[in-house]
């Protein structure tokens, strides 16, 4: 990503290998709320979903959570979420940054309720896609 501060929209993907939480998220209010929760196969989701996502949302960047455990080091799927990411900017043909998500699922977990009441998110997986989102706009959006 370039010095230059980001600003416009964009998907966030909560990587798993049975299911791919989305979430839009928008620089101006560095705020995200979850869109799809994609089903997968070995964390391969139906790629036309994928694109039906981004031509709703016409997305000027794509985030990936990077699933790291709590020392910093790769988790045991850290290389699925980043082959997932490289696949994914190819069929989008846009840019993917990577984000730390740690933690991200057992927030997403005890914040469920409150997300479906504010209708912020349906699942747990477009939760975290939700923390994934706001973390990378906080680092890198010109609010």
């Amino acid at each position: 990503m370039p010095d230059q501060k980001f600003s416009g929209a964009l998907l966030a993907f909560d990587f798993g290998t049975q299911h791919i939480g989305v979430a839009v998220g928008q620089s101006i209010t560095g705020t995200a709320r979850g869109v799809a929760t994609l089903k997968a196969r070995d964390g391969a989701p139906a790629w036309r979903h994928v694109k039906d996502l981004l031509d709703t949302y016409r997305p000027a960047l794509l985030v990936v959570g990077l699933p790291l455990n709590m020392d910093g080091t790769a988790s045991a799927i850290a290389d699925q979420a980043r082959q997932f990411a490289a696949l994914l900017e190819q069929k989008a043909d846009l840019n993917v940054a990577m984000q730390d998500e740690r933690l991200t699922t057992v927030q997403a977990k005890e914040q469920l309720d409150w997300a479906r009441a504010a209708d912020k998110a349906n699942t747990d997986h477009e939760l975290a896609a939700c923390f994934i989102a706001e973390d990378w706009l906080a680092a890198n959006a010109a609010l």
